[in-house]
């Protein structure tokens, strides 16, 4: 994914809840009161999400191509029929910005077939083969581990396949993690193309797993395992999807996580979600780090050596995952 977008770009318009008690409530205040503090926050293990975090970082950068990648792919497949049977492998071959010829898997897990009510849940499984953003420029063609840009949000996923085997949802579930998101361009390169990224949500989108596939809505998750990560309302997601993203901003808070999701509405990005909204019409938002600290505006440690598991929250896996689960079991 990758740089702010200028496109669907969405002012700042500093939309903060105020802590100061209300003096006065309305009718309508006092049921939705009530109803946010019947919410049962669904089960939701992060000591669990962190470990298959770990596993993945374990098998070195999951670059196309590469061995790791071949290693990973197929510990994906193994842990997913765990949970359910009805995992796909969608191989596909695209070209690099480069010119590079890429055999790539998305993987899809289901769970629920036969339900025609589905959510959608998505992450890249890939890590970047350049560490581009690092400080030191000597790394800028080195491989990163992806632990948070990539890993944190399939761990997540991996975690929510096993408490759905545990206690199904009401509705389809599909769980698709797609690969080649992460190898466009390098910064220094010279290439001004957008499309050499999201490789697998782009095929995906052409080529779903099912024909005519279709879901209520979509979740991405994109670096959202790092430590006091703050979630904003990106541009895409509001763009297509902000009833969505409203749905979700508001559940988080309900069941205690606001410190987690700002309501700050920030730049669009291109992301997986792109293609999946413009494709596959299939209105998904996307829960990705800002930090407006950064020059980037994402993780401190984006597309550099650094981006490893020393950056790996659980709190913050919690509080992504629980938050997404809760969601999907409030779904009918």
């Amino acid at each position: 994914m990758r740089y702010f977008s200028a496109l669907l770009s969405i002012l700042v318009i500093g939309a903060i809840t105020s802590c100061k008690p209300k003096t006065t409530q309305t009718a309508d205040d006092e049921e939705k009161s009530t109803t946010a503090k019947t919410i049962k926050a669904a089960d939701f293990n992060a000591d669990t999400a962190y470990f298959y975090v770990n596993e993945q970082v374990k098998f070195g950068p999951r670059v196309p191509n590469s061995k790791a990648q071949e290693k990973c792919a197929a510990w994906l497949e193994k842990t997913l029929k765990k949970y359910t049977p009805q995992v796909v492998i969608q191989p596909f071959t695209a070209k690099a910005f480069d010119g590079t010829v890429l055999n790539c898997k998305n993987i899809i897990a289901s769970f629920n077939p036969k339900s025609s009510t589905r959510v959608l849940l998505c992450s890249h499984w890939d890590s970047r083969p350049f560490a581009d953003n690092d400080p030191d420029s000597t790394f800028h063609r080195t491989p990163i581990d992806g632990a948070n840009d990539g890993a944190s949000g399939v761990g997540i996923l991996i975690e929510i396949a096993r408490q759905l085997k545990i206690a199904p949802a009401a509705i389809g579930v599909d769980i698709l993690l797609v690969d080649g998101e992460d190898y466009g361009a390098p910064q220094d390169a010279g290439f001004t193309g957008s499309d050499d990224w999201a490789l697998g949500s782009q095929y995906w989108s052409r080529y779903p797993h099912v024909a005519s596939y279709t879901a209520r809505y979509g979740i991405l998750l994109d670096m959202v395992g790092a430590e006091n990560a703050v979630f904003t309302m990106e541009g895409t997601s509001m763009y297509y999807a902000p009833d969505i993203a409203q749905r979700f901003w508001n559940m988080g808070a309900s069941i205690g996580y606001s410190d987690y999701f700002s309501t700050e509405r920030t730049n669009a990005i291109t992301d997986d979600h792109v293609y999946i909204n413009q494709l596959r019409h299939v209105p998904t938002i996307d829960i990705i780090q800002h930090d407006q600290m950064t020059q980037s505006g994402f993780y401190q440690y984006w597309h550099t050596t650094k981006d490893n598991m020393k950056g790996i929250s659980k709190p913050t896996l919690m509080a992504v995952g629980q938050t997404i689960l809760t969601l999907v079991r409030t779904e009918k």
